[in-house]
Formats: structure tokens, sequence, C-alpha cells
């Protein structure tokens, strides 16, 4: 904890962590909208995608060319970085898609959305650690922390079973 004439360490990661926020809370809801906007009850979700993908596009493709172009980068991509970025969107776009097929399952945003913003923190928590163990061990782990994951599953839990609708 800093000292009160000691400078506060920068906290703009945090700006950049609550603007991901809303915009992954809204996702849900206005995919969702997009997909019933479509007028096809068969292949709207498929057809709103389209429209994900194409955002998806102009955003992932030409925002951070336009960084890399400014910052003067090395255009020098080794291939573990290109795979496992590959893998990242990958995963990521099978997500997103899984989205549309639990929403044409009868799912609705506010449990769909729900569930899986409980139950990605605890796969990241797990796989993160996994992949980047924490200094000092699991058993380094501050019991907040494992609160915070047991409380994320049992709201993942409660979303599931009681439901609107139930």
């Amino acid at each position: 904890m800093p000292t009160p004439s000691a400078p506060m360490p920068s906290m703009t990661w945090l700006y950049f962590v609550l603007i991901t926020v809303l915009c992954w809370g809204l996702y849900g809801v206005l995919l969702h909208t997009g997909q019933m906007s479509m007028g096809d009850p068969v292949h709207g979700r498929y057809k709103s995608f389209l429209f994900v993908g194409s955002a998806y596009l102009l955003i992932a493709v030409l925002a951070p060319t336009i960084m890399l172009i400014a910052n003067g980068a090395s255009w020098s991509f080794p291939v573990k970085g290109i795979l496992w970025s590959t893998l990242a969107g990958t995963v990521g776009a099978v997500g997103a898609f899984c989205v549309l097929l639990a929403f044409g399952a009868k799912g609705v945003p506010s449990v769909v959305m729900s569930i899986i913003f409980a139950g990605a923190p605890i796969v990241n928590a797990i796989v993160a650690m996994v992949m980047h163990p924490p200094a000092g061990g699991l058993s380094s782990l501050r019991w907040p922390f494992v609160l915070g994951i047991l409380c994320a599953a049992l709201g993942g839990c409660l979303v599931t079973l009681f439901r609107p609708g139930s």
C-alpha cells in the first residue's frame, strides 16, 4: 500500500478492464437483439454472427495494424506467438458462436450470459494458475481469492437453478 506521500501506481489498466466489462456485459443482449431483428427465426442467429465477424475483422485487424504502424513495431511474428494467438481467437470465436447456439436452444441473455460470466472466471483462474503458477505456489493464494471463485460458482448455480420462468 503506498504511503500518502508516495505516488499512486498507475491504474490505467483498470479503465480498460471496466470498458471491457461494459462491452462484454452488453454483448449478449445486443447479439440477441441483432438475431431477433434479422426477422428470420431459423437463420437469424447465423446472419447476426456474420456481422459480428465483420465487426471483429474491422476492429481486430485494423486497430492493431494501426497501432503497430504508429508505434514503429517490428513485423516479426514468432511461430509460437502465432499459434497461441490463433488458438485464443479460435476459442473466443467458438465461445461467441456457442452463445448464439444457446440462444437458439431457448436460452435467454439474462441467464446465458450470467452463467458464462460466472463460469468463465473460474476456468480462467484454474488454467492461468496451471500455465502461469503464482509465486509461492497454490499455497500462496489468499482466502478472499478462493472465496471469490467459490462465489462465482455459487452465482452460476443459482442463476441456473432459479432462472426467470423456472
